[in-house]
């Protein structure tokens, strides 16, 4: 019989506390009969000690010290038998020698938390003031994996068939009119899911939402007397713990379950979900920071130091997590894995991500074990995984990340080309043919799914005010606007910050369209910031990462304020949805290799067949050959697009149809709202067939059928 099991009963007791060797892995905190398996590691420490507190009490109801015999290699290990699992929090001391410049910062007064725990308490409500005094700050608690999934999976849409919206999950719901319950948290977003699904989103990345602290940095705003906070989320405390401040479970505990919940809601509605992760750097900083639980641990182990046992800053945030160490990587992989199997996340965003080919000393690798490890993984196999690929100390390899023919990036040249594009800069249009064709020259072995396009995102502007400000006005950030980037590539139309003019506000208007358009008719896989299908606005502040307030909050009622942004947004998503030509898996072969009179794509100018790619152009044109969508697999219709970022209107002459098809208008950002985009099946027939005249700046599509 089971109960008979040796392993089941204690050979050992302390203060009244029974328990007996465990077993080394998996490491943290598991479950097992009559108990719970502790197992830590740590190759420099001389002994280790279990800390058991009761939730939320002050001082531990027991300390056990490791016997020398439960130590395997370097790992610690026991059971502890009739421990109230649910009420239970728990932590480590680990002794040995204090010898920073040897990279060892032992401090057995120090009550650590465990880097496998999958609960972390002590900020269980967002902007609860902490106990300052508290000797122990992130408490390790147990997580209980028995949550109905029902017929749950990952979804594994085609990577091309993604339309990703970029998401701060307290953002887009703590503004008052968002009329949810519980504004700001996991369980929030539940109500706005038909929202994501009327817009067409069909994934959501979401910034941050692995346990970090708040009150990191916290401070009062000079201008606003706000607390500044850590909003972002960019410092995580621990990889494997949801945030608790974003759940309105999380002063009960119940922060896993909510996320479960939030996952499985999303999968029904046919929306992927995706995590921005951030495995370059823990909230622990540089030598001056707190030590939370990797530095007090193993911080020779954990972090990347130089030979004078200082921290490489790679990451412009005090410390770089040492991601090529063996152990270090096996972390990053077991944490991912529980990820994708326990919460069924669909893909991964890696936050800086060429540190993560960096070796021990910093240098770049040119075959990074960590990245190939994710690769090829059998449990991440259908994951997206994503690279941001650059990082704060230099390494930009945007084109050149080791893909292992599995990763994406974040394609900062993509955002850099249309910007300038937009903003009618000299010589631009060679680059523009290479984003729309999904940046060829950069992944000409990858395919066009390696680009994720993006024109903003979290870090920088808003779209709207890409074209309010020329410059940044970070004052609110308290830094004296020396923050965020100077390099913005953005256009004011005239007026800095908001007017009353109706041509700038049409204009603006007119460029957020434009922006929108350009996005969704490019190969690759398009992101959209949240906020941005409405005007959302920063008012100029281009790094938010401290503000949680307006800034940064989803307003509502700009669905109705900016209704024309919103129509346009949702229809030109929904024509992407419908249009496959748009989302080829594969890069363009310029020729017709299917027998339809026409190349898969050709480039056009105000002649056809002829495009102006010298310096002084700023006007384009494409045609897709709607027979060769899916390398011919599908039939789609001709698709048109020209693009006029030109301070006057231009005529452009349209290629020739089969005597079968007419050209119908679908889109025309020069035009007012409802007559600037059509419904689908709906496009309005042009009554010149030969040519059209495309206003000053502004895009138009039209589709052959």
């Amino acid at each position: 019989m089971t109960d008979n099991r040796i392993d089941y009963y204690p050979t050992h007791e302390h203060e009244g506390i029974k328990f007996r060797r465990g077993h080394t892995l998996p490491f943290g905190a598991t479950m097992v009969a009559n108990g719970v398996n502790f197992s830590i590691y740590s190759s420099a420490s001389t002994s280790c000690t279990l800390v058991l507190f009761e939730r939320g009490e002050a001082e531990p109801f027991a300390e056990i010290p490791f016997p020398d015999e439960f130590r395997i290699g370097n790992v610690y290990s026991m059971i502890v038998f009739e421990l109230n699992y649910e009420r239970l929090e728990y932590g480590y001391r680990m002794d040995g020698p204090y010898n920073p410049a040897a990279g060892l910062r032992f401090n057995k007064s120090l009550i650590l938390s465990d880097p496998y725990a999958k609960v972390i308490g002590g900020r269980d409500t967002w902007l609860n003031k902490p106990n300052w005094d508290n000797v122990y700050q992130y408490r390790s608690r147990l997580a209980f994996e028995d949550f109905d999934w029902e017929h749950d999976h990952p979804l594994e849409t085609p990577i091309e068939d993604l339309v990703i919206y970029e998401m701060h999950v307290r953002g887009f719901t703590k503004h008052e009119s968002s009329g949810v319950k519980n504004p700001g948290t996991f369980s929030a977003i539940r109500s706005k899911v038909a929202y994501l699904k009327e817009l067409g989103i069909n994934c959501v990345e979401l910034l941050p939402i692995y346990e970090f602290d708040e009150w990191e940095n916290s401070r009062e705003s000079p201008t606003t007397g706000e607390v500044l906070v850590n909003y972002w989320g960019y410092s995580t405390v621990n990889f494997f713990a949801p945030k608790a401040g974003y759940a309105a479970t999380g002063k009960f505990g119940m922060q896993v379950d909510e996320v479960k919940t939030l996952i499985k809601e999303l999968h029904k509605s046919g929306i992927e979900v995706m995590l921005d992760v951030v495995f370059n750097h823990t909230a622990e900083g540089d030598h001056r920071g707190p030590t939370i639980s990797f530095r007090g641990i193993d911080n020779k182990t954990y972090y990347m130091l130089t030979p004078e046992g200082y921290y490489f800053n790679f990451s412009g945030t005090g410390n770089t997590l040492n991601c090529n160490n063996p152990v270090v990587r096996n972390m990053v992989l077991d944490c991912l894995r529980y990820w994708a199997s326990e919460y069924h996340i669909d893909g991964f965003r890696f936050d800086l991500a060429a540190i993560l080919g960096r070796a021990q000393d910093g240098r770049p690798l040119s075959n990074p074990p960590l990245l190939e490890s994710l690769a090829f993984d059998p449990i991440l196999a259908k994951c997206k995984l994503i690279a941001e690929a650059w990082d704060a100390g230099g390494l930009y390899q945007v084109g050149s990340f080791p893909a292992y023919g599995r990763w994406a990036e974040w394609n900062g040249k993509y955002r850099d080309s249309v910007r300038k594009f937009l903003k009618s800069d000299p010589g631009e249009v060679g680059g523009m043919i290479q984003r729309v064709m999904g940046s060829p020259d950069l992944y000409s072995l990858r395919g066009p799914t390696a680009s994720i396009n993006f024109i903003t995102c979290h870090d920088g502007f808003s779209l709207y005010d890409m074209f309010a400000y020329n410059e940044k006005h970070n004052e609110a950030n308290g830094e004296n606007n020396n923050d965020g980037a100077n390099d913005n590539n953005s256009w004011n139309c005239g007026w800095e910050g908001e007017t009353s003019d109706p041509a700038i506000n049409f204009l603006r208007h007119k460029q957020v369209k434009n922006a929108l358009a350009i996005l969704l008719v490019s190969q690759g896989v398009p992101m959209v910031l949240m906020g941005d299908e409405v005007g959302r606005t920063q008012k100029g502040n281009n790094n938010t990462y401290c503000q949680d307030n307006d800034l940064n909050w989803f307003d509502w009622t700009q669905q109705e304020t900016n209704a024309d942004l919103y129509n346009f947004a949702r229809g030109m998503i929904n024509f992407r949805r419908v249009h496959p030509v748009l989302r080829s898996p594969t890069h363009f072969q310029y020729w017709d290799y299917v027998g339809s009179g026409y190349p898969d794509i050709s480039f056009h100018g105000t002649k056809a067949w002829n495009c102006d790619r010298s310096a002084s152009s700023r006007s384009f044109a494409f045609l897709l050959c709607g027979d060769h969508a899916k390398q011919g697999i599908v039939k789609d219709d001709m698709v048109y697009v020209a693009m006029n970022m030109y301070w006057g209107g231009l005529h452009f002459e349209l290629p020739a149809l089969p005597p079968e098809k007419k050209w119908y208008l679908f889109a025309n950002t020069d035009m007012p709202s409802p007559v600037d985009i059509y419904e689908n099946g709906q496009e309005s027939l042009l009554a010149n067939q030969s040519d059209f005249l495309v206003g000053s700046r502004s895009v138009v599509i039209l589709i052959g059928k």
